[in-house]
């Protein structure tokens, strides 16, 4: 799953010297990683990101800005335990993500909570396409590797990242999960439309500051989003489903929830609602979202 919206793809050229050594560098951590055994090497994941990463590239900085913006009257040590407790996640998901063996194995064991599977079934049964929307909270490949087992054919869209050979490496990982990826930029978003115009699943996330979004609200400030899964959802008449994969307090394992589809409206009410839904996911588990993001600027 990536954020939806459209950038131009990465170009196809041979890596450069600094491409090559920095994701070097990045890979012989992740597989240092995996010299460790599973239940430990995810909250040593976690540890590492939150003592040892945020404080030097800045996400520190950036929980508490967010913290300061969206809840003011918050006591300073809710704030500094936030600082702590949202990089330990983002750690702990990066682990479970570069762990696709492990990952689909703590889906077949996760539990699914809500209203919205009945639907997802009935249209999988009937060939209507279904587009499932997320956000970077828990571990939304939670959510595609659960419905690729049991059964829906779900495609993901997916937002290259900044060294090729890294790319390759996340990419050959994530595809374990479940396939086909699509790369997000003109030619992806086509082959995904075709995808889901075939009568499939398509996992998308909403959660980014998108500046040709519309100005719609998150957490009560105004937050850029982009409308593009309802605009899908209407065109094609998709099922648009929130859907999230939470995080339990044993930090390993996790709960699917799976909420009503949303109701066909306008592209305006519709990604609004799908704006609350996650808000109100946020607001039940808060250190499980991506509160590095800067979600709220002012274009």
């Amino acid at each position: 799953m990536a954020a939806t919206g459209s950038k131009n793809q990465k170009s196809d050229e041979e890596p450069d010297l600094k491409d090559r050594i920095v994701s070097a560098v990045i890979i012989g951590i992740i597989r240092s990683l995996t010299l460790l055994p599973y239940r430990t090497r995810v909250p040593v994941g976690g540890w590492v990101i939150s003592r040892l990463v945020a404080p030097v590239i800045g996400y520190r900085g950036r929980i508490r800005d967010n913290m300061h913006f969206i809840f003011p009257d918050m006591p300073e040590e809710e704030v500094a335990q936030m600082t702590r407790d949202v990089p330990d996640q983002i750690g702990r998901t990066l682990c479970e993500l570069f762990s696709p063996k492990k990952l689909v194995e703590t889906a077949r064991n996760t539990p699914i909570k809500g209203d919205g599977l009945a639907a997802i079934d009935a249209a999988r049964e009937a060939g209507r396409p279904v587009i499932l929307v997320s956000g970077h909270i828990g571990n939304y490949d939670i959510v595609r590797s659960k419905l690729i087992q049991r059964g829906l054919q779900v495609g993901g869209l997916y937002r290259s990242m900044n060294y090729k050979g890294f790319n390759d490496f996340y990419v050959s990982r994530i595809s374990q999960v479940g396939t086909p990826l699509f790369l997000r930029g003109r030619r992806g978003m086509g082959e995904m439309v075709r995808f889901l115009k075939a009568g499939n699943a398509i996992a998308l996330l909403i959660d980014q500051h998108m500046q040709a979004g519309a100005p719609l609200t998150f957490f009560g400030h105004r937050a850029f989003t982009a409308l593009s899964a309802a605009e899908l959802a209407l065109r094609y008449d998709a099922l648009l489903v929130p859907c999230y994969g939470i995080r339990q307090p044993d930090g390993l394992s996790f709960e699917m929830i799976v909420e009503p589809p949303i109701p066909h409206t306008t592209p305006e009410e519709m990604t609004q609602a799908l704006n609350d839904s996650l808000e109100a996911q946020v607001r039940a588990n808060m250190s499980q979202w991506l509160w590095v993001h800067r979600r709220w600027k002012s274009s």
